[in-house]
């Protein structure tokens, strides 16, 4: 489990494809950044942009992950070298200063505005129809790895459009500075949520 809550911008440095074949995955080495690596050991969890990947091998200041042409597919940001958010896996022992976050990336939205406003940010995604119904107003929404809270949403007829307010401090800590209209994202909706809507369309079955 994780919380949302960035710990550091590392970087993907290299992408090794882990064999000769069109569905196989790739190795990625990452440098961690201001991430401390002291206590993370092989096969600790650590969220990279949101997806939870486990840790194959480490060094002081990198450390290296596998990740599945599933994965792949279903994620954005795990196949380019760049900028990545990273957050370790949550302990019983921290504060949570987000929400509770699987690192389960439910599906990719596309960025449809984003630009500065007064002292802040706003950032409107395009939330594919199959998630619409896990955004809520004042709900929480995991974009990139990075716990926000829904400001409005309207529905469309492929989706709907939340709205999110990013306070400078985000925008310092995190790569969603990057942002640009027509980026895709990864998201991850309300655990609770997912929850929720499994217990309602069962307590409507007959018996």
């Amino acid at each position: 489990m994780f919380t949302g809550i960035i710990a550091a911008i590392g970087r993907i440095n290299t992408i090794t494809p882990l064999a000769h074949s069109p569905d196989a995955g790739v190795r990625l080495t990452v440098h961690a950044g201001g991430l401390p690596l002291h206590d993370v050991a092989i096969g600790d969890s650590i969220a990279i942009n949101g997806a939870c990947m486990t840790v194959t091998e480490k060094s002081e200041q990198t450390f290296c992950v596998d990740v599945s042409r599933e994965s792949l597919n279903c994620t954005v940001g795990l196949d380019t070298e760049g900028e990545v958010n990273l957050e370790k896996a949550l302990t019983l022992a921290e504060r949570l200063g987000g929400h509770l976050v699987s690192g389960h990336v439910d599906g990719q939205g596309s960025v449809t505005y984003f630009s500065e406003v007064g002292e802040s940010w706003r950032l409107d995604i395009l939330a594919p129809l199959s998630l619409a119904r896990y955004l809520a107003y004042k709900g929480s929404v995991v974009v990139n790895g990075v716990s926000l809270t829904v400001n409005s949403v309207s529905d469309q007829a492929d989706g709907c459009i939340i709205s999110i307010n990013l306070i400078p401090h985000t925008i310092a800590v995190t790569t969603l500075k990057h942002l640009v209209p027509g980026a895709r994202v990864n998201l991850e909706v309300d655990l609770i949520a997912r929850y929720v809507e499994r217990m309602l369309s069962l307590s409507a079955l007959p018996g």
